[in-house]
């Protein structure tokens, strides 16, 4: 597939009426670049399932077992660079920006255990909203080599697939008024209220985030001002009830 089919692409996405016509678009794209495996998925916070949030996908065989019993989830430096990344990027730039990291080591051996399943080099296009990243594309398998050009245009591929999925399901309304919502919390702020609102507490959430109990607290005490919530558990509620988190 070249760069003028990948253009077409958005216009074929656009007119397919079922989710299964989308879902089968994407990974001829996917693999007519060379990329064996995929997932287009809802943004996933550090302890939760990965694969309850995948809307398409194609991964190998044993991977997401390996990946949901070794607990790759609490460390995985590809969803920790997510939630910072403005662009598309590759999978091992991630790893790269963790290099002094505690837990580098354990970063390295999932992205050895990654390379031993097939995944030996990919690719991550970010979904964002007004409220931070809702989604991602995450395409691997051997090494390719994609032009700056093809990137932005997997990108806009990732966003479109994306909607039209959400859309077609009836989803679409419910995380585009969560993403239109003006309140301007940071992508931090989100972060520590997404972990709170899955209950964890400030000792859990400082050390999943390798902050202080400290910071914790004063970013907690920032959002229940800009939520006008009287304490945490109201800012959770007013959270849920505005979309910011579900």
């Amino acid at each position: 597939m070249n760069i003028h089919s990948l253009v077409q692409l958005l216009v074929v996405i656009e007119e397919c009426t079922k989710p299964e016509n989308v879902v089968e678009e994407l990974r001829r794209a996917v693999h007519s670049y060379g990329f064996e495996y995929y997932g287009l998925l809802r943004h996933l916070k550090q302890n939760q399932d990965p694969w309850g949030l995948v809307l398409a996908g194609h991964w190998p065989e044993k991977w997401p077992q390996t990946y949901v019993a070794k607990k790759y989830v609490l460390i995985d430096p590809t969803v920790r660079y997510l939630a910072l990344a403005q662009r598309p990027f590759r999978w091992k730039e991630s790893l790269a920006a963790y290099r002094r990291d505690p837990h580098q080591r354990r970063m390295e051996q999932m992205m050895a255990d990654a390379h031993a399943h097939g995944l030996r080099d990919g690719y991550i296009f970010p979904i964002h909203g007004k409220s931070g990243v809702l989604g991602n594309l995450s395409i691997g398998g051997g090494p390719v080599e994609l032009s700056p050009v093809e990137m932005s245009l997997f990108e806009t591929v990732a966003r479109k697939a994306f909607w039209r999925l959400l859309d077609l399901k009836g989803e679409a309304k419910a995380l585009e008024s969560a993403s239109l919502l003006n309140i301007p919390l940071t992508r931090r702020e989100l972060e520590i209220l997404h972990y709170l609102a899955d209950g964890l507490t400030s000792m859990e959430i400082s050390k999943v985030l390798s902050i202080s109990n400290h910071t914790v607290d004063w970013y907690m005490n920032g959002l229940q001002d800009k939520l006008k919530a009287k304490n945490r558990q109201q800012a959770v509620a007013l959270a849920f009830r505005h979309g910011l988190v579900t």
